[in-house]
């Protein structure tokens, strides 16, 4: 042990020698070509080097701080970016970073705040008017999120994130420009595989709002493919995990005790594109729920309970993280839909848990989901196949979940809800033992922050277009219909 610990000691100082070698300008200079050239871990060494030592260079601390959030520190990232700014209260770039730091941790208000700052003091940042944009979306700001993102195109017409997002959003003569200039052969030039993904994504986008349905289904495939090129589906480990949890939530026994007081729990699951974002947006407006949004506290919550010493329940630990997100627990939605997979053990151990199982007709569920980019996770997103046996897993769960634990599982159908809304949120408000409110029939205008594939949707007043939708790809969706076939509960859909 004490030959390991001189080894280490030896390590230091030879590291430190070499440090010792250059001058500070010299040491910027290195740490600065490195990061440029992607090798950002080395460049942080020399950034930590330089700021132990006492140097005070804005610059310096900006790109640690930007280090440090891309692997994830948020905290020592924030306080490293804040340096910068004390430093150079009129460099862009640390305000930008800043900016995208409070975007990933869900803080829109202070994001906001820092990219206009950024904007402020560089006009043509493009990558500052693109973040602001997409915030704004988000807030359903969506004309002036269109500006900003059109902004960030006219700075960078290669910039395709933007291209991708405005295919989402309504269309005028105006957008013809950069509608041309998306569907230029040319463009595809000197184009890496993430880029290429998004413009064909994007022509998607636009074809299918044209009607085009047999050239926008061509250019999904081209999209999805490059998609499934990159990243492994990993469908058959998705469809596993579901069977595992199904044998674990039986080690839970139902034993509740007085939980009068405990906060309501409402968990809305399903597969994407459900309508799930439709019903959150519905129940937040009853001004008693705090959402927790799309995380996965209770997965979280669940593999701190299986490593713990079980002195807290799973409940408890659940309680406990949930206040992370939110200060008042007296309802309290959580929209990870895939906790479906654990409705078992939530409706075992959640004491006032009730779940919501978002569901529609099958085809239009996978079209919606082949047609959707999501910039994280759903790989299986890219196959049809994967797509369908996804879908066919989470209701053969649920239905098994049904049966044992029905008093606690709500049926919602988006079909029916689109269609007959009335009728079916004042279903939905009466099972949940809720004062009737006519707000609840305008969702559209609540004025919440949408984090999801439908925050342009949403903003509309809720209506039935989407129903049928998959009839214009039934080419392209024939792997998905030749699986669903051959189970009677889904010829009815087919036919």
């Amino acid at each position: 042990m004490k030959g390991f610990g001189d080894t280490n000691q030896s390590k230091k100082k030879n590291i430190r020698y070499e440090y010792e070698k250059f001058s500070t300008d010299q040491l910027i200079k290195k740490a600065f070509q490195l990061q440029a050239g992607g090798k950002k871990l080395e460049a942080a060494k020399y950034y930590l080097y330089l700021i132990k030592n006492g140097l005070k260079n804005y610059i310096v601390f900006s790109n640690y701080g930007t280090f440090l959030k891309e692997i994830g520190k948020h905290k020592e990232a924030e306080i490293e970016l804040k340096k910068a700014i004390t430093l150079n209260p009129k460099y862009a770039n640390a305000y930008y970073n800043l900016g995208v730091l409070f975007l990933e941790k869900g803080n829109l208000s202070k994001a906001e705040i820092n990219l206009r700052k950024a904007i402020e003091l560089k006009s043509d940042f493009a990558s500052a008017h693109y973040n602001l944009g997409f915030i704004l979306k988000n807030l359903g700001k969506l004309h002036e999120a269109k500006l900003h993102i059109q902004k960030a195109l006219e700075i960078d017409p290669q910039l395709t994130d933007a291209y991708l997002s405005l295919s989402t959003m309504r269309q005028t003569e105006k957008d013809q420009n950069w509608i041309n200039q998306l569907f230029s052969e040319s463009f595809l030039t000197n184009k890496n595989n993430k880029e290429l993904i998004n413009i064909f994504f994007g022509r998607a986008n636009i074809l299918h709002k044209r009607r085009n349905y047999k050239e926008s289904a061509e250019n999904l495939i081209k999209a999805n493919n490059l998609k499934l090129s990159i990243f492994k589906s990993e469908a058959n480990l998705l469809i596993k995990k579901t069977k595992k949890l199904k044998i674990s939530s039986n080690n839970f026994q139902r034993n509740f005790q007085d939980y009068s007081n405990d906060p309501i729990s409402i968990f809305i699951v399903g597969l994407p594109r459900c309508g799930s974002t439709l019903v959150e947006s519905i129940l937040s407006l009853n001004s008693g729920v705090n959402d927790l949004g799309e995380v996965n506290i209770f997965e979280e919550s669940y593999r701190e309970y299986k490593q713990s010493d079980r002195e807290a329940t799973l409940a408890e630990i659940y309680k406990k993280n949930s206040q992370n997100n939110v200060a008042e627990l007296t309802i309290t939605t959580n929209k990870w839909l895939f906790n479906y997979q654990y409705a078992g053990i939530i409706a075992r151990t959640i004491p006032n848990a009730k779940i919501i199982h978002c569901y529609r007709n099958p085809l239009d569920n996978i079209l919606s989901i082949y047609r959707a980019h999501f910039s994280t996770g759903n790989i299986f997103s890219s196959s049809l196949v994967d797509c369908t046996q996804v879908y066919i897993d989470q209701e053969e769960i649920m239905d098994m979940y049904k049966k044992e634990f029905r008093p606690y599982i709500y049926d919602l159908n988006y079909d029916e809800l689109v269609t007959n809304p009335l009728k079916e949120i004042k279903s939905l408000i009466n099972w949940l033992r809720w004062e009737w409110n006519d707000n609840y029939l305008y969702p559209n205008q609540n004025q919440r922050a949408v984090f999801t594939r439908s925050n342009v949707e949403i903003r509309s007043p809720i209506n039935s277009k989407s129903v049928g939708g998959w009839k214009h790809y039934k080419d392209m969706l024939k792997p998905a219909i030749e699986i669903l076939i051959k189970k009677d509960r889904y010829k009815n859909f087919i036919s």
